[in-house]
């Protein structure tokens, strides 16, 4: 009785095992052994070509501020980290003989015309004594055409005499008069120069901005800095600081991407921000020494978040694709030759050469030897060779962060 039960017992575990062999694939073993690749799928959609490189923030405007006249310091009305307005009082100078200068020159401009006051009244009085003597000889004359040998020759002769020398002190007169005139535009223009040169002792802010460095102070003699080769000292230097200018080298391989209007995108470590800019201006010419081409971008800054001297990362956009095939940078082996990827064509590893387009921060172009869907291995290519079956599974990528921000 129990040899049978036992027989029983035995035949039920047989066809459970051969059951649950029939229910297992027999290819699951297989593929379980078979080495692990990580794949991407070649896909359409946009990149860009990007250079990152580290920029410099520069004044808009900088200047240093010197005076026109030598003088000392009377009045200085700033200090370092004042922000001041246009045509706002910076200093003023006290210079001495400059005022006895222009006081001379009032009172040469009155002289000049107080001449021409007396020389008009000369010209009145010549033409005056003109008109008086040319009718005493009209009358004489008429007198001797009307009665021959009433009036004896000599006596007319002096008379026309006397009547031509007061036409010609008219002309004297004017003359004159004229030359007081030209002597009141010289006075003119000299009180209007030493006018000048005494404004000149008040030194203003030719821009908005802040002060940077002060170099004099009350009583300090400045030297007039109008010739090139005197060593005038600045009474303080003027920034403007509104505006910057964030300044990029661009190596030489990538100058021929650089226009006006490409897009920048800055990050500031300092103040944790960051932006988007756009190439204003570039110099057009390679610092030979360098071999870099400067760039700059605009900067509004009218809170004065961001200083001068300030340092920023920046990427230039240098080249764009509209619907091209990508694939992510790692999946691309750049040997001694050609670059080439390498596909997984069901479960065969297969080594193609691809021609590869502009390259993205983390993506590439590829321009041929890849068709749109196939999936290539992005990492450890190293460990795969061509015919070798793998098991291919998806790569777990990060987008880009210019992905991550559309």
């Amino acid at each position: 009785m129990r040899r049978g039960s036992a027989v029983v017992f035995a035949v039920l575990l047989m066809s459970c095992f051969w059951s649950c062999q029939r229910v297992v694939p027999a290819h699951a073993s297989s593929e379980e052994k078979l080495p692990r690749a990580a794949v991407a799928t070649v896909k359409r959609g946009d990149i860009a070509s990007v250079l990152k490189v580290a920029g410099q923030f520069e004044p808009y405007q900088q200047v240093d501020l010197h005076a026109k006249v030598s003088g000392y310091i009377r009045h200085i009305n700033v200090d370092i980290g004042d922000r001041v307005r246009l045509g706002q009082v910076i200093a003023t100078l006290e210079v001495p003989e400059l005022n006895a200068q222009v006081s001379g020159a009032q009172a040469e401009v009155r002289h000049s015309q107080s001449e021409i006051t007396r020389a008009q009244s000369e010209v009145s009085r010549a033409e005056s004594n003109h008109v008086a003597l040319h009718s005493a000889y009209q009358r004489l004359a008429k007198a001797a055409e009307q009665r021959p040998g009433l009036i004896a020759q000599q006596e007319l002769d002096d008379s026309r005499a006397k009547d031509q020398e007061a036409e010609a002190q008219i002309e004297v007169a004017k003359s004159a008069l004229g030359a007081t005139q030209q002597q009141l535009g010289v006075s003119r223009a000299d009180n209007e120069r030493v006018q000048v040169l005494s404004d000149y002792s008040v030194v203003t802010a030719p821009f908005a901005g802040v002060i940077a460095k002060r170099y004099a102070d009350t009583g300090s003699l400045i030297q007039a800095g109008t010739a090139s080769n005197t060593q005038a000292m600045p009474v303080v230097q003027l920034v403007q600081s509104d505006l910057l200018r964030l300044r990029m080298p661009v190596p030489e391989a990538d100058v021929p991407f650089i226009a006006v209007g490409g897009s920048v995108r800055v990050k500031v470590q300092a103040t944790n921000e960051s932006f988007v800019g756009k190439i204003v201006r570039f110099t057009r010419a390679l610092d030979t020494t360098t071999r870099t081409m400067l760039v700059e971008v605009d900067v509004p800054n009218l809170d004065l978040k961001l200083s001068p001297g300030m340092y920023a990362e920046t990427e230039i956009a240098l080249a764009h694709r509209n619907d091209t095939l990508t694939l992510p940078s790692q999946a691309v082996v750049h040997g001694e030759g050609l670059p080439y990827v390498l596909a997984v064509d069901d479960k065969k590893v297969t080594k193609k050469t691809v021609t590869l387009g502009i390259e993205g921060p983390d993506k590439v172009e590829i321009r041929s030897g890849l068709l749109e869907g196939e999936t290539v291995i992005v990492s450890a290519q190293s460990n795969y060779q061509t015919g070798e079956l793998v098991h291919a599974q998806p790569a777990s990528i990060a987008p880009s962060a210019a992905e991550a921000n559309q």
